[in-house]
């Protein structure tokens, strides 16, 4: 298994595993990014995300999407909005060689923090993150507004 910064023509795969996660998490109908604007937002200078894949005989078995961001409190940081395996990999270390790799990028690009989500019902992800030194947040709430919501509060 080879772990490399992903191009434009792993896209199709890339979102791939986006559905194959959107379907574990229960809500496959609620992807609605392309290819093209994976392309787009990707590859353009800047990128508004950075992306590893994990390839196992040319075949991309996992991927790991990230960008920065900046806190008030802490300065730069790395957001990881997905971390990815293949149903069929998982099991192989992939997953773990993908976090492993997010982490080495914080530590090269000196950040002070990693976050992510993770949902309240993934028990083995929190135990794995737990005992990986990372700290589950309990009192925090994630919030967005969708589309929709934006147009109501706008009118």
């Amino acid at each position: 298994m080879k772990i490399r910064k992903a191009t434009q023509t792993d896209m199709p795969f890339v979102l791939n595993l986006i559905r194959e996660l959107a379907a574990f998490e229960r809500e496959p109908e609620a992807v609605v990014v392309t290819v093209d604007d994976l392309i787009r937002d990707g590859f353009s200078e800047p990128p508004l995300f950075n992306c590893l894949v994990a390839e196992n005989e040319n075949t991309i078995i996992g991927m790991a999407l990230f960008y920065y961001r900046y806190s008030t409190w802490k300065g730069k940081t790395i957001h990881l909005e997905d971390l990815i395996v293949k149903a069929d990999q998982r099991g192989t270390g992939t997953g773990f060689a993908l976090y492993q790799e997010i982490i080495k990028q914080g530590q090269k690009d000196k950040v002070r923090r990693i976050e992510w989500n993770v949902l309240d019902w993934n028990a083995p992800a929190i135990a794995f993150y737990e005992k990986s030194g990372a700290k589950v947040l309990n009192d925090w709430r994630v919030v967005h507004m969708d589309e929709n919501g934006m147009k109501q509060f706008l009118k």
